[in-house]
Parts: C-alpha cells; sequence; structure tokens
C-alpha cells in the first residue's frame, strides 16, 4: 500500500559499501574520525556543513549547559525504569527522553519558534523587537498560552546559565539578533501578564542557537542530545548507587487516595 508521494527511499546523509563510509560527502574514517569533535560532528550531520567558529562554541555551550540539572523528572523516570528492567539500559534511556515534551526540555523549541514570530513580526513594524515582542506575548496570553522559556521553579532571578550562554555567544562572535528578541520579551512580559518571569535556559538556548543558524526544526534535538548523555551517567551511578526504588518509595509516601472508599462491614 502506498502512502504519500515518495516511493523511493533516499537520505543526504550517509552511504557505504564493503570499502568506505561517506558522511555528508566526507570519508568518514580519512576525513572525520579524528578531526572533529562530536557536537561539530552532530553539527555536520544536522546541516552538512562543519560549524565555523562561532557556531562549535554556542552549540558545545548549550549541549553542556541543558545536560544534567539533578533528579528531574527525565532521571527518575530513567532510574525508575532501570530498576525495574537492569538488562535494558536503552529502554531506561528510552523512558527519560520520552518525557521531553514542551514543560521539560521541549520548551526551547517552542521558545525558538516564538523568536522566529518575533521577528518576522518586526519586520512589519519596522524592525521594533520590543513592539513585536509585544504583540506576539500578549497575543499568547490572550490564547491562554505559556510564554515558553521564561520563568522557572527553582530560578526565581534569572537562570544564570543564560547569561554564561550570552557572554559565550558574544565573545564567539555568535548574531545577536535572538539575544535581542528573548531580552525584549523578559521586558514585556511584566506588563502583560503581571508576573516578573525571567529568561531562563530554555529561551537561552534557541536565542544563541538561532544566531549562528542552526535551524529551528532541530532545536528540540539540542536538549535530547544533551540530557541523553546525562542519563546514561546517571544510569551507571545506579548501577553502583541504586535509588530506582528509593524514589518510587518517596512517591508511595506522599501518596493521597481521593477517591471513594466502600461502606465499613461490606453493606
Amino acid at each position: 500500500m502506498k502512502i504519500g508521494k515518495a516511493t523511493v527511499p533516499r537520505s543526504a546523509i550517509t552511504t557505504s559499501n564493503a570499502d568506505t563510509i561517506v558522511v555528508r560527502g566526507q570519508d568518514l574514517s580519512r576525513d572525520l574520525i579524528g578531526q572533529v569533535n562530536f557536537a561539530d560532528y552532530f553539527h555536520f550531520l544536522l546541516t552538512g556543513r562543519k560549524p565555523d567558529a562561532a557556531a562549535s562554541a554556542v552549540l558545545n555551550a548549550t549541549l553542556v549547559a541543558i545536560a544534567d540539572h539533578g533528579l528531574v523528572p527525565s532521571v527518575q523516570a530513567a532510574r525508575m525504569t532501570f530498576a525495574a528492567a537492569p538488562e535494558a539500559l536503552q529502554g531506561a534511556v528510552a523512558a527519560g527522553i520520552l518525557g521531553c515534551g514542551s514543560v521539560i526540555l521541549g520548551a526551547s523549541e517552542t521558545a525558538g519558534r516564538m523568536f522566529v514570530e518575533i521577528d518576522e513580526e518586526a519586520k512589519k513594524r519596522g524592525g521594533d523587537l520590543r513592539e513585536a515582542a509585544r504583540a506576539v506575548v500578549a497575543a499568547r496570553r490572550e490564547r491562554k498560552q505559556a510564554i515558553p522559556g521564561y520563568g522557572h521553579p527553582e530560578h526565581k532571578e534569572r537562570d544564570r546559565r543564560v547569561d554564561a550562554l550570552f557572554a559565550v555567544s558574544r565573545q564567539a562572535g555568535g548574531g545577536q539578533h535572538f539575544v535581542d528578541i528573548a531580552q525584549a520579551v523578559e521586558e514585556v512580559i511584566p506588563a502583560i501578564t503581571g508576573k516578573d518571569l525571567r529568561l531562563n535556559v530554555s529561551a537561552a538556548i534557541p536565542a544563541v542557537l538561532l544566531g549562528v543558524g542552526f535551524p529551528v526544526g532541530a532545536l528540540k534535538g539540542v536538549p535530547i542530545l544533551a540530557r541523553t548523555a546525562s542519563l546514561i551517567a546517571h544510569l551507571n551511578e545506579e548501577m553502583q548507587d541504586p535509588i530506582g526504588f528509593a524514589l518510587s518509595y518517596q512517591a508511595m509516601r506522599e501518596y493521597e487516595y481521593t477517591g471513594v472508599l466502600p461502606p465499613e462491614g461490606g453493606k
């Protein structure tokens, strides 16, 4: 049964024969192994271009920034899954990654798309980023949508990772246009929402990556890639010092049943 228009499987990323593996037009063994670091290779796989110095610095910095943040939901899911199925490291990693949605980790993509929308709106307003940010944020508020990448349950002031990433971007020569958009959003939020929601790392990541030409459609892949490394570290620790069942135990200690009970005596 034919579904869709394509009839021939194809890819521009990799091909191979008995002697050679070709990745994006380069010989993997001769041109890439030992010649590029992993983050640059990821950029090359994704775009077909090796990153320039600014893109390399920014991408590496964002991967470091978002890799780990303690016993967050993705880590808990992975460690509890591994406790139940210690033979399936891949299943535990997958359990953690499956939780990368619009609230956790995936907010980088949502914020990036919002910044692109503001950029387009600014073009209609003579380049006025603040007014464009005000219009887009107000529209999201009217639709009862969250402002992705702003506010954090722990970092009430601006997340320190934000300024660290912005500094890397400036020093490396990355474009600052989307950083300016991100900061414009932070400035207009209080008047629109009544809350002082500060930039968090999920907004800083797309702000600096878009400034070096990173594709908006792949933004979610950055925290997913970074968190995968963190999950493997947590699962290696779980092998040596298991806490997966302890996490479940703590949840049950706080558990409250809110349903009805049968009458006493079975009547």
